[in-house]
C-alpha cells in the first residue's frame, strides 16, 4: 500500500518510488538525484495510479527530450481503426507520450483503450471533451461541470492533462488591450475565452484551481498548464498576452507544487528563430524551472504541407535552449486531420529534433548511436548502418531502390566514393578508376 499520493509527495518524503527507479535507469541518473529533482518540481514523472500498462518517463532537468504524438477522433473523421493504427505506430517508434485530442461524441471508449494498451503516457485536454461528455452547449456548461470532466479523465487513467488555467481576466485584459493578427489559436483557450465572455464569469479552472488540484492529486495526474494565448503567427510572438499568461502560469505552478501535484508548463507556438532561446530562458525563470512542453515552435508561417520541418527546426533550438518536451507537428498541420503517413513524418521530424538537442546538451549516451553509425559508415557496412538508422526501413528502401554494382559504395558516388577511396589509400592499395570502370 502506497503511503503517498503522488510522485512529488513521495520524493519530498525521501521515498524512491518504483517509477523513479525505472526512470533513473533509463536516464543513467542516480536515483537519489532524480528524487531530489522530482521533489523540487524540476522533473515530472506523469504516472496515473490507474495506468497499469505505463512504462514511466521523466520530463525535465537532466532528462532526455521527450516527444508527444497528438491524435484522436474528430467530427469530420470518425475512423477509430485509423486512430488506433496511429497509436501502434507511435508506440513502435518509441514515442514517450500520446495525447488524445478527441472532440467528437463519447470519447471515453477510445481513451480507455488507449490507457489499456499504451506503455506511453497518455494526455488529454478535458476542455475539448466537455461538450460531448456533458451533452450541453457551451453556454449551458457550469463551472462545476468542467470539473466533472477533469475527474472523469483522471478516473480513466490519464497521466497528464492540459488545463488552461492561466487565461484569467487579467491575461484576457492584456490580450484585448494589445490586439493580435491571429487572436487566440488554442482550441481549448478559445472555448474558455468564449465561455468567459458570454457568461461574464472568471475562468473556472482558475477560480476553482484548488479543487482541480485535489482531483489531480487523488490519481497522481500531472497538470500541464496550457498556453491559451500562445502565438499563432510570428507577428504575435512574445507579446503582452503571451507574457501576461506566462506570469499567471508561474504562480499556478507554485500553487500546484504546494499540493504535491506535478507540473509541466506549455509554450509557443509560432516564433522566429531569434526569439526562441530567450523565450525558453524566460519560461524557466518565471515558472521556477518547471518542465517546459512546446508545440514547435514553428519558425515560419508560409510552409503548410511542410510544417513538420518548420517545427523540427524550432523544436531543436528550443530543446537545446532548455525545453524538455516536444509536441510533434505533422505535414497536415493547418490543413486537415493527419493520416498515418503524416503521423510518421511528424514523429520522425520530432525525434530528430529531440535527439539533436540531447547531443547539444551533452546528455549521457546521447551521441552513442551516432558514433556507431560513423563507425559503420567508415567500414561501409550497410547492414550496420541500417541497424543504427533512426528509421531502418526507410534507409534500406532508399539504398536498394537504385542498387550499386559494388556493395562497398552507393549509387550516388559509385566507385568514386570518398570513404572507399580513402580506405584504399590508407590500406596501401591503388585507386585506378579507368581499369575499374
Amino acid at each position: 500500500m502506497r503511503n503517498y499520493k503522488t510522485q512529488m509527495e513521495a520524493a519530498k518524503k525521501g521515498i524512491i518510488t518504483p517509477e523513479m527507479k525505472t526512470v533513473a535507469g533509463k536516464e543513467r541518473m542516480d536515483e537519489h538525484k532524480l528524487m531530489e529533482l522530482v521533489a523540487s518540481g524540476q522533473v515530472a514523472i506523469p504516472a496515473n495510479v490507474r495506468h497499469t500498462s505505463l512504462s514511466p518517463e521523466g520530463i525535465g532537468t537532466g532528462m532526455k527530450t521527450k516527444i508527444n504524438v497528438n491524435l484522436g477522433i474528430s467530427g469530420d473523421c470518425k475512423d477509430y481503426d485509423m486512430e488506433l493504427s496511429k497509436v501502434k505506430m507511435a508506440i513502435d517508434f518509441g514515442c514517450e507520450a500520446i495525447m488524445d485530442l478527441s472532440n467528437y461524441g463519447k470519447t471515453n471508449t477510445f481513451r480507455t483503450k488507449l490507457v489499456e494498451m499504451s506503455p506511453a503516457m497518455i494526455g488529454t485536454v478535458p476542455m475539448y471533451d466537455a461538450i460531448g461528455y456533458l451533452e450541453k452547449d457551451l453556454l449551458e456548461i457550469t463551472a462545476k461541470d468542467f470539473l466533472r470532466v477533469v475527474e472523469a479523465h483522471a478516473k480513466e487513467g490519464v497521466d497528464f492533462m492540459t488545463i488552461h488555467a492561466g487565461i484569467n481576466r487579467r491575461a484576457v485584459e492584456a490580450f484585448m488591450r494589445e490586439g493580435r493578427k491571429m487572436n487566440i489559436v488554442s482550441r481549448g483557450g478559445s472555448l474558455l475565452f468564449a465561455w468567459m465572455q458570454m457568461t461574464g464569469n472568471e475562468n473556472p479552472f482558475f477560480e476553482y484551481y484548488d479543487e482541480v488540484l485535489e482531483i489531480l492529486r487523488e490519481y497522481d495526474v500531472t497538470i500541464s498548464l496550457g498556453d491559451a494565448l500562445r502565438p499563432g503567427c510570428l507577428a504575435d510572438s512574445t507579446d503582452a498576452g503571451q507574457i501576461s499568461e506566462l506570469i499567471e502560469l508561474g504562480n499556478l505552478t507554485k500553487r500546484a507544487w504546494e499540493k504535491d501535484v506535478q507540473v509541466m508548463v506549455e509554450g509557443p507556438g509560432h516564433m522566429a528563430m531569434n526569439e526562441i532561446e530567450a523565450n525558453m530562458k524566460l519560461q524557466k525563470r518565471i515558472c521556477h524551472n518547471a518542465p517546459f512542453y512546446v508545440l514547435g515552435p514553428l519558425v515560419t508561417d508560409i510552409a503548410p504541407g511542410y510544417d513538420h520541418i518548420t517545427s523540427a527546426i524550432g523544436g531543436a533550438i528550443a530543446a537545446a535552449s532548455g525545453a524538455d518536451f516536444l509536441c510533434y507537428v505533422t505535414p497536415a498541420e493547418h490543413l486537415r486531420l493527419p493520416d498515418v503517413n503524416d503521423v510518421k513524418e511528424g514523429i520522425m521530424a520530432s525525434k530528430i529534433a529531440a535527439h539533436a538537442a540531447d547531443i547539444a546538451k551533452g546528455l549521457p549516451g546521447a551521441r552513442e548511436q551516432d558514433d556507431k553509425m560513423a563507425e559503420a559508415r567508415h567500414k561501409v557496412e550497410w547492414e550496420e548502418m541500417f541497424k543504427y538508422a533512426i528509421d531502418p526501413d526507410k534507409a534500406r528502401t532508399y539504398f536498394e531502390s537504385v542498387p550499386p554494382e559494388d556493395r562497398h559504395t552507393c549509387s550516388m558516388c559509385g566507385k568514386m566514393c570518398a570513404v572507399r577511396t580513402t580506405n584504399k589509400i590508407l590500406a596501401g592499395e591503388k585507386v585506378e578508376f579507368c581499369t575499374e570502370l
